[in-house]
């Protein structure tokens, strides 16, 4: 099934990330933004601290298409008793902005210039495991553009959204 893949998965990457950290601008310089974010997945380069303090972490990064999981949990809750749309809102900012890093030569970064989030379905520590997914919409040389789509293994949508990022070169050794 397919919920359970998913859970031995996040177990299996819990196990791995005992230290996570931020890779230096050299590591990002040297490698496209696909062969980063593929790094990051294979263990070869840090985890990102943000992951591990939402629950969440890269799947699958293909040129113009990564796969984000995470799992919900009561630390994320807000007062009415469901999980802050914050969560899902950085899982989405998380998935298609990396999407759009994809598609970076070496020595190129992005900044997420705006965010635009739907919530469809509550999310609760009941849910379990979800993923998202980051398309890119238009690759451009200076703004790039992407859509993603939170959803659970039965398939149902939880948030969609879009981004724009803004693309810059890395500063100079």
């Amino acid at each position: 099934m397919i919920a359970e893949a998913w859970i031995k998965l996040e177990e299996d990457v819990a196990m791995r990330v005992t230290n996570p950290g931020v890779s230096p601008l050299e590591d990002m310089r040297q490698r496209s933004g696909l062969e980063f974010l593929r790094d990051i997945a294979a263990g070869l380069l840090p985890f990102p601290p943000i992951g591990k303090t939402l629950n969440f972490f890269l799947v699958e990064a293909d040129e113009g298409r990564v796969v984000f999981q995470g799992t919900p949990t009561f630390d994320f809750y807000n007062p009415i008793g469901t999980v802050h749309g914050g969560w899902a809102c950085t899982l989405l900012d998380s998935c298609m902005s990396c999407a759009v890093q994809t598609t970076l030569k070496s020595g190129f970064a992005y900044t997420t210039g705006e965010l635009k989030v739907n919530l469809v379905r509550r999310l609760t520590d009941k849910t379990g495991p979800v993923r998202a997914e980051g398309k890119v919409i238009h690759p451009g040389r200076q703004l790039a553009t992407a859509e993603g789509r939170i959803f659970g293994p039965d398939g149902k949508l939880y948030a969609h959204g879009t981004t724009t990022c803004v693309i810059f070169e890395l500063p100079k050794a």
